[in-house]
């Protein structure tokens, strides 16, 4: 009798069965599962001011370190670099709006906030970045009017929770410490374009480990880092 036929006789238990598909290359046993009971909470980071060609370099530190992100995207360099939008989503990155010049909001008219929005908007799902549902207003100015043209346009308004100070000058070692403060939920300003952000992916990522800490979305309905 072969062995077929003998397994078709006699029922192997759901263990043993699993086992030997396993050996037959037929059946695959996924880690997920063991890596998710290893996240006791969710943080977001949050990269401003791209994409720029800063923005290869940076991904390939996020990816490395297995982290993903939000990249809020000025829209006109969206629109000067789709490939590098593109690049953002195949890593596995979210994209948010922030404007289309990064000007101060409020001191603009409404019309001309809804040009600095939709622009964006249309700027980058042009480029393949799908359409945002997360806004970051320049600099985290905002006031009523701001807010009426980001839900005409069902946006959620992102600011942060804390500020890495990389635009200001912040050393790689500021850096890991101001992400060391994220709490669960939590969000965290940084910058496309910062070489001392770059070099600090690696121990952000160790810091978070550490803690149970993993890198999510930001939800819409909320504005905080959940699972992706």
């Amino acid at each position: 009798m072969s062995t077929r036929t003998r397994l078709a006789l006699h029922p192997l238990p759901t263990t043993l069965a699993a086992v030997a598909l396993v050996a037959a290359g037929s059946l695959t046993v996924s880690s997920a599962p063991a890596q998710a009971a290893a996240c006791n909470g969710y943080v977001g980071l949050t990269f401003d001011d791209g994409p720029s060609g800063s923005t290869p370099a940076l991904l390939n530190a996020l990816t490395q370190n297995r982290l993903r992100a939000t990249m809020f995207n000025q829209g006109q360099y969206a629109a000067a670099n789709p490939s590098q939008v593109r690049a953002q989503v195949n890593a596995g990155m979210w994209v948010g709006n922030h404007s289309y010049t990064h000007p101060h909001l409020p001191q603009l008219g409404q019309a001309q906030i809804d040009s600095e929005i939709s622009r964006t908007q249309q700027a980058i799902a042009a480029a393949g970045g799908g359409t945002p549902n997360l806004f970051r207003p320049p600099y985290g100015e905002t006031n009523s009017t701001v807010k009426t043209v980001e839900a005409k346009y069902g946006l959620t308004e992102i600011i942060w929770d804390v500020d890495s100070q990389d635009w200001n000058g912040a050393s790689a070692d500021a850096i890991v410490q101001a992400a060391g403060r994220l709490g669960n939920g939590q969000v965290i300003l940084m910058h496309d374009w910062s070489a001392n952000t770059r070099a600090a992916i690696p121990r952000i990522a160790q810091g978070l480990t550490a803690r149970g800490l993993c890198a999510g979305r930001i939800s819409p309905q909320t504005g905080h880092a959940v699972a992706p």
